[in-house]
């Protein structure tokens, strides 16, 4: 579970995130995808299963989420 506020460059404007990186490891399969995507590395495969290395570095950019094709990867804001 990640919690994390930060700002990210999106499409030419600056925006604020508020948000976590929710990780379902019992859907993963290890197939590693969303670790290769992710633009800040804060990823790793151990034993086959996803795991965050450094959630301080995370912007919330969602790229394991879309890559995942198992969807064990959820980007949630706060109010959800």
């Amino acid at each position: 579970l990640l919690h994390n506020t930060v700002a990210i460059e999106k499409c030419g404007e600056q925006i604020l995130k508020n948000g976590k990186v929710i990780l379902n490891t019992s859907w993963c399969k290890g197939c590693g995808i969303c670790v290769e995507y992710c633009p800040k590395n804060i990823l790793k495969l151990e034993q086959n299963v996803i795991s965050i290395e450094d959630q301080d570095k995370c912007i919330l950019c969602g790229l394991c989420e879309l890559r995942c094709p198992d969807y064990a990867i959820h980007i949630s804001k706060d109010n959800e």
